[in-house]
C-alpha cells in the first residue's frame, strides 16, 4: 500500500543556503513513515497491543533537488522488502509536478517493548508488502 502526505517548507527549515536543510528532510521522511502506519490501522498504541515496536536501523537517504521555503512538497511511502523481523519502506519527496527531490530506503526492525530485543514481524504489519 503506497500513501502520500503533503507538507509546505516552513521558514524555520531552511539553513544559510538558503534550502532545505538535509536533516529536515529525514524528518519528512519519518511524517510519511508516521502516516503510512495510521493508514494501515498501525498507530504506536496498537503496534504496542500486538507486541511489537518498530526501530530505524538503516536510512539510505539521496538528495536529488533542492527544496525551497513555501513549496508545497508530496512524501510517498510504500513496501520495499520484508524479511523475519525487519523490513524496508521506499519513500520519495516529490516537488510539484512530481519531480522527486530526495528518495530513501528506510529499514526498520520489530521488537519487542519490553525486553527491547528484535520479534518476529505482526502478520497486520507484513500484509501490505504480501499485497
Amino acid at each position: 500500500m503506497e500513501t502520500a502526505i503533503e507538507i509546505v517548507v516552513r521558514p524555520t527549515e531552511i539553513d544559510v543556503n538558503g534550502h532545505v536543510n538535509n536533516a529536515k528532510y529525514v524528518e519528512y521522511l519519518e511524517w510519511g513513515r508516521e502516516d503510512w502506519y495510521e493508514r494501515l490501522g498501525l498507530p504506536y498504541e496498537r503496534l504496542l497491543e500486538l507486541g511489537a515496536v518498530t526501530v530505524t536501523v538503516n536510512l539510505n537517504l539521496n538528495f536529488r533537488k533542492e527544496c525551497r521555503q513555501g513549496e508545497r512538497l508530496g512524501i510517498v511511502t510504500r513496501p520495499e522488502r520484508i524479511g523475519r523481523t525487519s523490513f524496508a519502506l521506499r519513500q520519495e519527496i516529490r516537488k510539484p509536478g512530481g519531480e522527486v527531490a530526495a528518495d530513501a530506503v528506510v529499514t526498520l526492525v520489530t521488537i519487542d517493548p519490553i525486553s527491547r530485543s528484535s520479534r518476529p514481524i505482526p502478520e497486520e504489519l507484513a500484509r501490505p508488502f504480501r499485497a
